[in-house]
């Protein structure tokens, strides 16, 4: 089901090219969200680096503060871009009455580690600033991503957390990528060269970072499974697939921030595999994985 680009991350121009066009025929196949207004907006990056988009989702009628629920796109670090979850972020502001930002990060390997990080950084504390010119409630901000834009999710809430400057209330992880190391025995184990496998994340785990995935000095904002310490993070949702790389260090994550004191769920889904309630939506595992995520995720922006 994926296509085999977006699989081949020796050739990442090919798999942007692919990404592109999978974006655009998926726009143009569905229908827009009626009410629900998207604007773009351009922020101050980190000092030194360029000005960083966020698009704003807002859905009429929505309540003033709404909950606020920050989102971040995957593609492995090195493809993707807001537009490709447009009808995702549109369908979420509307179903859930919420304000939706989506950011535009910059790309490795153009722009390694630390500028994805920056970038989405940048945006989630524009958000959280103006909270009160967007109508949102910034008791009530969630965090959020799939894959690539999981883990950096993970990486902001501890950056948050480790700064000061932020209040997450919530991080909702979605197969999120967490450890350039790949010594897990999943990491070990996907190798199937239709499926997101080692070979393809190695290689973007080296193209993230600029240097070979698994040295000895990488930071554990960049690879958030390497923190020491995950005590004192917002209460947690990760969900995964059984054929997922990432299962084995999704779990270990989700365990270590148990055994840290934070609020955790977990979910590990019989025979799901990366992207598989994205590419086979209509499927009964796609249909109670979106009814479990989608609970929880009201559950904190609403309480």
């Amino acid at each position: 089901m994926i296509p085999p680009a977006l699989r081949d991350m020796s050739d990442i121009p090919a798999a942007r090219r692919a990404m592109e066009e999978l974006t655009a025929a998926t726009l143009a196949v569905n229908p827009d969200i009626p009410g629900v207004d998207a604007e773009d907006h351009w922020v101050r990056g980190a000092p030194g680096d360029p000005d960083v988009m966020v698009r704003v989702y807002t859905p009429s009628g929505v309540g003033r503060p709404s909950p606020g629920f920050y989102w971040i796109h995957g593609g492995a670090m090195v493809v993707g871009s807001v537009a490709m979850d447009d009808l995702r972020c549109k369908e979420l502001a509307a179903e859930m009455g919420c304000v939706v930002a989506s950011v535009e990060y910059r790309l490795a390997p153009e722009h390694p580690y630390p500028a994805p990080v920056a970038d989405c950084y940048a945006g989630l504390k524009w958000f959280f600033s103006q909270a009160e010119h967007l109508g949102v409630d910034r008791s009530r901000i969630v965090l959020s991503g799939t894959s690539a834009g999981g883990g950096l999710a993970a990486a902001l809430a501890l950056l948050a957390r480790d700064r000061g400057e932020m209040d997450i209330a919530f991080q909702q992880l979605i197969y999120p990528m967490l450890d350039d190391r790949n010594i897990t025995p999943s990491s070990h184990s996907i190798q199937h060269p239709k499926m997101w496998n080692r070979q393809s994340n190695i290689a973007a785990w080296s193209a993230f970072l600029g240097k070979p995935a698994g040295s000895d000095d990488v930071s554990p904002y960049a690879s958030p499974a390497r923190h020491e310490d995950l005590s004192g993070l917002p209460p947690a949702f990760i969900i995964v697939g059984e054929l997922d790389l990432f299962v084995d260090e999704d779990i270990e994550y989700a365990q270590r921030l148990t055994r840290a004191g934070v609020p955790t769920e977990l979910h590990v889904f019989p025979g799901a595999f990366h992207l598989s309630d994205r590419y086979l939506p209509m499927a009964e595992t796609s249909r109670r994985w979106a009814a479990v995520t989608r609970a929880a995720l009201r559950q904190a922006l609403h309480g």
